[in-house]
């Protein structure tokens, strides 16, 4: 397995990804499929400070993180979000795991001090997975997502890391 800097070669697998969590899922609150056009603009932002990474087995794009701005006021600019999507049919085989702390260590490279996880609180295997990295529950919002027809929750988890 192996990480690296996301190409328009990337995009139709990660626009597939994607799309199936927004679908299928209340990981993503998105509620309808996105574009190419507005994937490629999600994850090919040409900041070199939030940047996203494919994550390949032999060749095959089984899954994405995302490095992303936390909030958009100069004294965040020390915080990042993580977030990272893998193909379904590769879950549970530690590639979350190995996908948070390479976004870790290039978020230290990067000047980062806190890196913040917002996960839909339905969404326990992800929860587990940061939770397990070190991560600790700083928010909770509740009800502030609609998806299939039922209010949803959020958790905010922070790590510092430098």
């Amino acid at each position: 397995m192996q990480l690296l800097e996301i190409s328009e070669q990337h995009l139709s697998k990660v626009h597939f990804i994607y799309n199936y969590y927004v679908t299928h899922t209340t990981v993503s609150f998105h509620t309808e499929e996105l574009t190419l056009d507005q994937i490629r603009n999600n994850v090919m932002n040409g900041n070199n400070r939030y940047k996203t990474y494919v994550i390949e087995e032999q060749d095959s794009v089984i899954g994405y993180a995302l490095l992303t701005q936390h909030k958009n006021k100069q004294a965040y600019d020390v915080t990042a979000e993580v977030t990272i999507y893998i193909d379904p049919n590769h879950l549970g085989n530690g590639i979350g795991s190995k996908a948070i702390s390479f976004l870790e260590l290039k978020a230290k490279e990067l000047g980062f001090h806190v890196l913040v996880a917002t996960i839909c609180t339905e969404n326990e295997r992800s929860i587990r997975l940061f939770e397990r990295l070190g991560y600790e529950k700083c928010a909770h919002f509740k009800e502030v997502g609609y998806k299939f027809n039922r209010r949803l929750d959020i958790a905010s988890y922070q790590k510092i890391i430098g």
